[in-house]
């Protein structure tokens, strides 16, 4: 599968409620290893993307809510996060390795 718009968007769209994953997994789901920061970058655009993508539970290697600029207020993605059960102190995710999904595992 090629890496794009809409096939990351896919992908976001089967991480299940309580559960994140990375850039990085992301990109290396499609091949791309290094491509992390592309998928990032396409993440930014995911908000008000309709049909709807869950773009908070994409964050960074480290469980980092490193995208939570654009969710329009500086506590919106961790608030969505929480809401789903998810336990973040300081902008990293609290057991992250219990709540990461790996597409490459997930969806084999």
């Amino acid at each position: 599968m090629k890496i794009s718009q809409e096939n990351i968007f896919e992908i976001v769209r089967k991480i299940p409620k309580g559960r994140v994953t990375s850039y990085g997994a992301i990109a290396k789901y499609f091949g791309t290893v290094r491509s992390a920061r592309m998928v990032g970058w396409i993440m930014n655009t995911a908000h008000g993307y309709s049909p709807y993508v869950p773009a908070h539970r994409v964050v960074n290697r480290n469980g980092l809510l490193t995208g939570k600029a654009h969710f329009g207020g500086e506590n919106t993605m961790k608030e969505l996060l929480e809401s789903e059960g998810i336990v973040i102190i300081n902008d990293k995710i609290v057991n992250f390795e219990a709540v990461f999904w790996n597409p490459i595992e997930e969806l084999k």
